[in-house]
C-alpha cells in the first residue's frame, strides 16, 4: 500500500508520518508539504491512501483530491483541516475520511481500519483483454471504442507480445506486412499512438502503457487476460482454451501454434 501524506506544517506532517509508519508498518510513505511536488509524484506511482491538508499552498487539498481521484479512480481520500468548513465539499468528492488537527493516532488508525475502498476492491483489475475468439478490450465491464479499427489492433498486438516493448517497426510490419507507402504508414502509424494515448487517457488507465522512444508495449501485471491466466496456470485456469485465439487477425499464427501444442500436451 502506499500512502501520500500532505501537510503544509512540517511538526504535523512528520507527527502524522511517524503514527502511519508505526499503524502500516510494510506501507511506503511518501511525504510532501505542497499539493504540485505531491501531484508529480503521483503521476509516477499509484496512491492507495492519501491523507491532504485543507489548506495547502498553490494547490489546495481539494483540489489536489480531485486530481488524484482522476488517476486512481479507487484513491481513498482522507482530509484534514482545522475546521469543519470544507466538510461539505471533501464528502460531495466521497472522500474516505475528515478529521479535525491535530489527528490523534486513535483517528488515523480508524481510518485506515474503514477505508471507503478496500484493498480487495483494488486488487479487481479494471481492464480485461479477451483474446480466445475474438480479441475485444474491456474497461470496467464495458467493450473499449476506438477511433480507429488499427488502433484496437495494436493493443491485440501488444497484449500478444506479453509486456514486451514492440517497435515502431514491428507494428507497421505486423499490421501492414508489405502493403503501402512506409512513409504514410509511418504517418498513420502517429495517428494511432496518439488515438491509443487519448483513449487510454478518457478511461482514466494509469501505468497500463509503457510508453518509450519508438515503442510501445502493455503493462501485463495491471491488466486481466484470458491468455495471461491460461498460460501461467494451464488447467487450473478459470479460462479454457479451445483453439481459437484472436480470430480476426492474421498474424498471430505463432502464438496460436504455441497454444494448441499446450493445450495437446494436456492429452499427452
Amino acid at each position: 500500500m502506499t500512502i501520500l501524506n500532505v501537510l503544509k506544517n512540517g511538526e504535523t506532517r512528520s507527527a502524522v508520518g511517524q503514527t502511519l509508519e508505526a499503524i502500516s508498518p510494510d506501507a511506503e510513505l511518501m511525504s510532501f508539504e505542497d499539493g504540485l511536488a505531491a501531484l508529480k509524484a503521483a503521476r509516477e506511482k499509484e496512491i492507495d491512501v492519501a491523507f491532504l491538508d485543507v489548506d495547502l499552498p498553490e494547490l489546495s487539498g481539494l483540489d489536489l483530491g480531485q486530481y488524484l481521484q482522476e488517476l486512481y479512480p479507487l484513491v481513498n481520500l482522507i482530509y484534514l483541516a482545522d475546521n469543519g468548513d470544507k466538510g461539505y465539499e471533501a464528502m460531495a468528492q466521497h472522500a474516505s475520511g475528515y478529521l479535525l488537527k491535530p489527528a490523534s493516532a486513535a483517528a488515523l488508525q480508524r481510518e485506515l481500519d474503514d477505508l471507503r475502498h478496500s484493498a480487495v476492491q483494488k486488487k479487481h483489475k479494471r481492464v480485461f483483454a479477451q483474446t480466445f475468439g475474438n480479441f475485444e478490450l474491456f474497461v470496467d465491464g464495458q467493450p473499449v471504442a476506438f477511433k480507429y479499427s488499427k488502433t484496437k489492433e495494436i493493443v491485440a498486438l501488444l497484449i500478444n507480445n506479453r509486456g514486451a516493448q514492440t517497435t515502431n517497426g514491428e507494428i507497421i510490419a505486423t499490421l501492414w506486412e508489405d502493403e503501402g507507402d512506409p512513409e504514410k504508414k509511418g504517418s498513420y502509424l502517429s495517428n494511432l499512438r496518439q488515438d491509443l494515448q487519448n483513449t487510454f487517457s478518457r478511461l482514466k488507465l494509469t501505468g497500463i502503457l509503457i510508453k518509450q522512444r519508438g515503442s510501445l508495449a502493455i503493462a501485463a501485471d495491471r491488466i486481466e487476460c484470458d491468455l495471461y491466466d491460461w498460460l501461467e496456470k494451464r488447467q487450473e485456469s478459470r479460462y479454457h482454451y479451445l483453439g481459437d485465439y484472436m480470430n480476426q487477425y492474421s498474424w498471430p499464427e505463432v502464438m496460436h501454434a504455441e497454444l494448441d501444442e499446450i493445450s495437446w500436451s494436456f492429452d499427452a
